[in-house]
């Protein structure tokens, strides 16, 4: 597989990812704690500013690499496998 067709993969699969946190929140089923959660992550890669400045070296990075996935994995723990099985399904007919 080329690099480009790699490339495209994975953004295609973030696009779905995101499609997904975004139907989980919407869901009456997902728990507050867990939609705070997932807003928080979504909401932090969006901000026009870090926690940690980008130009520290390694941890100006890595501060997004670390917080937003953890902030969406406590946050899909939180919710019931069926709500996000359902909008997993969801995302893929879309």
């Amino acid at each position: 597989m080329r690099l480009f067709d790699k490339l495209k993969s994975i953004s295609r699969r973030f696009k779905q990812e995101v499609n997904v946190y975004r139907l989980v929140l919407k869901d009456s089923r997902t728990p507050r704690r867990a939609k705070l959660l997932l807003a928080l992550a979504l909401g932090y890669l969006m901000l026009p500013f870090d926690l940690v400045p980008d130009f520290i070296p390694v941890l100006g990075s890595l501060d997004d690499v670390i917080i937003v996935p953890t902030l969406v994995i406590v946050a899909l723990r939180m919710v019931p496998r069926e709500v996000v099985e359902d909008c997993r399904a969801r995302a893929g007919d879309a």
